[in-house]
């Protein structure tokens, strides 16, 4: 590793540390006083930070270990956390609410195995994931938008429902392709 991938202090670890502060707030928003409109708002500038942060890291090559580590962290986190609130509030169905983070739990062998032959923590992102994971998080502003009552509240569901169904889709194949690269990388 270089020094530049050990930099703790870049503007897009900066932006997925907002992140992750958010993220009880957003829980808050939703389940307190139900602040919907300021919830959409959180979860909008969530999903737009996701983007920049790596957007910026790679164009001010502020790329970093750190980032590596918490900017997934802080779209699992999201994710989660966006689920629970629209489950307690019936927005979306309890499979939905399972579907999705059981990819991640049938995963958390990866990172020891990888430990094992001698491999970082995790693998670099696949574009799949990476493709479901925004999915994802244009789903679930628009179906939290479709369980409100205005004109728009259709066409938000139509789309939320058609991000929510591939994204997770994604999100379980490029679990699949990651099993299949772990497998490829520790057969010997």
């Amino acid at each position: 590793m270089n020094a530049a991938e050990d930099r703790i202090w870049t503007v897009p670890n900066l932006l997925s540390a907002l992140r992750l502060l958010g993220v009880p707030v957003f829980l808050w928003l939703v389940l307190g006083p139900h602040a919907d409109g300021w919830a959409i708002a959180l979860l909008a500038l969530a999903g737009f930070s996701d983007w920049l942060d790596g957007k910026l890291a790679r164009a001010w090559n502020q790329i970093s270990r750190l980032g590596r580590l918490i900017d997934p962290l802080a779209d699992r986190l999201y994710i989660l956390a966006t689920l629970v609130g629209l489950v307690l509030r019936d927005v979306v169905p309890w499979w939905l609410a399972l579907a999705v983070p059981l990819r991640d739990v049938l995963m958390l062998w990866i990172p020891p195995l990888l430990r094992r032959h001698g491999y970082g923590p995790a693998l670099p992102v696949h574009f799949l994931g990476k493709a479901g994971t925004a999915a994802l998080m244009y789903a679930f502003p628009l179906l939290f938008l479709a369980s409100h009552a205005g004109w728009y509240a259709e066409i938000a569901a139509i789309f939320g429902w058609a991000f929510a169904i591939w994204g997770t889709g994604l999100y379980w194949w490029a679990g699949v392709l990651y099993v299949v690269q772990v497998r490829q990388l520790t057969k010997g």
